[in-house]
C-alpha cells in the first residue's frame, strides 16, 4: 500500500505538524485495514488512549512502534515505511521554543508548532492585541499582569517567546493573518498610555503588510457574534485538519470536529461583517492614536 502523496513536507513545517501528518496517515492505514484502536494498542503493548494520541499528533512516536503498526496494517511498501521513519525522526525533534520549556505552559507547546505550520490564521480578541501583533513593551505588560517593572525571569522568557513567534509574519512564506479586535482593545491602557500609543502605531505599520488584515468591532456590536477569544488555523498540507484553538485559565482546547469548526467559522464570518472594514478600522486606529 503506497502513500497517496509521499512527497517531503515543506521545510518550514515544524515537528508538531509532522507528528500530526504521520498520525493522520497511521489512522487512515488502520481504518483501511479494518483494525480497531484497541487491537492496534495490543500490537505495540500500549493503551488505546496512546494510539489515539499518536493519531492526533499529540505525542511523539517510537520508530519500532510505527514499524510494528505498519506491518499490522499491511503496509509493506518500502518507500512508505521509509517516509514514516523520517517523519518519526523529524517529529521528535524539539522546536525552537523547547529551550523555553520551563516557562511555557505545556498546553501551549503544541499551539506554537501549529502556528508555525499554518498558512492562514484567523483570530478574534476582545481583551488584548493578539500576541503575534504585540510590541515588546505591550507584551511585557500583558505577561506581567500589569506590573512590567517587577523583574521576573519567567515573564521575560515568555516575552522572548512572543517576540520570536512574530518572525513567521515576515518570513519567506508568511501566513495570512486576519485579526478581528473588539474596540475595547483600543481603549484598554495596557502598560500605560505610552505603551498603548506605541502599540497602536505598531498596528498601523503592520497592516501595511500584504499578509496582515485587522478589523475592529465597534462597541455597539460588541459581544454579539462571540463572547470569548479564539483562533482558527488552516494548513496547506491536506493531511492536517483545520483547528479551532481556545485558551482557558488553566489550559487550552483544540477543536477539530466538523461541527465545531463550522460553529467557529460562522462566528468569525459574522465578526468580519459586524466589524468595520479594514480601511475604516485603520481610520479608527488613527483617530484613537490622536486621542492619546
Amino acid at each position: 500500500m503506497a502513500l497517496a502523496d509521499s512527497a517531503e513536507p515543506e521545510q518550514g513545517t515544524g515537528p508538531t505538524a509532522r507528528r500530526m501528518i504521520l498520525g493522520t496517515q497511521l489512522r487512515r492505514f488502520r481504518e483501511d485495514a479494518g483494525i480497531t484502536r484497541a487491537q492496534a494498542a495490543w500490537e505495540i503493548r500500549a493503551s488505546e488512549s496512546k494510539i489515539s494520541r499518536m493519531e492526533l499528533g499529540r505525542v511523539g512516536c517510537k520508530e519500532r512502534d510505527v514499524a510494528d503498526l505498519l506491518t499490522m496494517y499491511g503496509v509493506h511498501d518500502e518507500a512508505t515505511r521509509d517516509w514514516a521513519r523520517q517523519m518519526v525522526k523529524q517529529g521528535n525533534q524539539p522546536g525552537w521554543w523547547h529551550r523555553f520549556g520551563d516557562t511555557l505552559p505545556g498546553w501551549f507547546d503544541n499551539y506554537i508548532g501549529l502556528e508555525e505550520a499554518a498558512t492562514r490564521i484567523r483570530t478574534y480578541e476582545l481583551m488584548f492585541v493578539p500576541g503575534l501583533l504585540q510590541t515588546e513593551a505591550y507584551a511585557r505588560a500583558v505577561v506581567s499582569r500589569g506590573n512590567p517593572d517587577n523583574e521576573d525571569p519567567r515573564a521575560e522568557s515568555r516575552v522572548a517567546v512572543r517576540m520570536r513567534r512574530q518572525k513567521l509574519l515576515t518570513g519567506a512564506k508568511p501566513p495570512r493573518l486576519w485579526a478581528v479586535l473588539d474596540e475595547a482593545v483600543l481603549h484598554r491602557p495596557v502598560g500605560g498610555v505610552a505603551v498603548l500609543k506605541g502599540q497602536l502605531e505598531h498596528l498601523l505599520d503592520l497592516i501595511k503588510l500584504p499578509n496582515i488584515s485587522v478589523q475592529i468591532v465597534p462597541f455597539d456590536l460588541s459581544g454579539f457574534a462571540a463572547e470569548s477569544a479564539f483562533s482558527l488555523l488552516q494548513f496547506a498540507e491536506p493531511e492536517l485538519p483545520n483547528i479551532a484553538y481556545l485558551e482557558h485559565l488553566n489550559g487550552a482546547s483544540y477543536l477539530e470536529k466538523a461541527d465545531e469548526l463550522e460553529l467557529y467559522g460562522r462566528a468569525f464570518d459574522r465578526l468580519t461583517v459586524d466589524a468595520e472594514t479594514p480601511d475604516r478600522s485603520r481610520q479608527m486606529l488613527i483617530k484613537r492614536l490622536a486621542e492619546l
